[in-house]
């Protein structure tokens, strides 16, 4: 068995802006969640998103000067039916982070605690294979990885990054 592909920096770089922007946005969707609902702060994030989305669309439209596609790509792909919840995710994900946040967790409790979340679940997501990845089996590393993320998750916490 040949040992996987090592990711390029540019995809460590888009991994670690992804996270800087995802700070970013929860702390945004918390201030309208404090002058509103979280719930209010979910529907005005996904409206503002899909608006962006729908003009970044029509910019690649226009910029792409009419070719036409032809051949194996051209082909319609299905979305499985799982694809469409990450829009359900994404709604319920600014809910939390919006409670979490304006809460004595703050937002650096909040992003460290959701990392502990989502490393969590990245990691039944390999071991089972959900979703269409590839099954990976877990070994003492990616346990060793969670209990740091985890203790580190409570040192955040605990130092007075999230005071009453």
């Amino acid at each position: 068995m040949s040992a996987p592909a090592r990711p390029s920096l540019i995809y460590f770089l888009a991994a670690f802006a992804a996270g800087c922007i995802m700070a970013v946005m929860t702390h945004l969707n918390a201030v309208v969640a404090l002058y509103g609902s979280p719930m209010y702060a979910s529907w005005a994030g996904h409206g503002c998103g899909t608006l962006a989305a729908i003009a970044i669309l029509v910019f690649l439209r226009f910029r792409k000067s009419g070719a036409v596609e032809s051949g194996p790509k051209a082909e319609k792909i299905r979305v499985p039916w799982w694809g469409y919840l990450g829009g359900v995710s994404g709604a319920a994900t600014v809910v939390a982070a919006s409670l979490a946040v304006n809460s004595p967790l703050a937002l650096s409790g909040a992003i460290a605690l959701g990392l502990g979340g989502q490393v969590l679940f990245s990691l039944a997501a390999d071991q089972w294979g959900l979703f269409g990845l590839p099954a990976r089996r877990l070994d003492l590393r990616d346990l060793a990885a969670v209990v740091f993320i985890l203790a580190g998750s409570v040192l955040v916490i605990m130092s007075g990054g999230a005071q009453a």
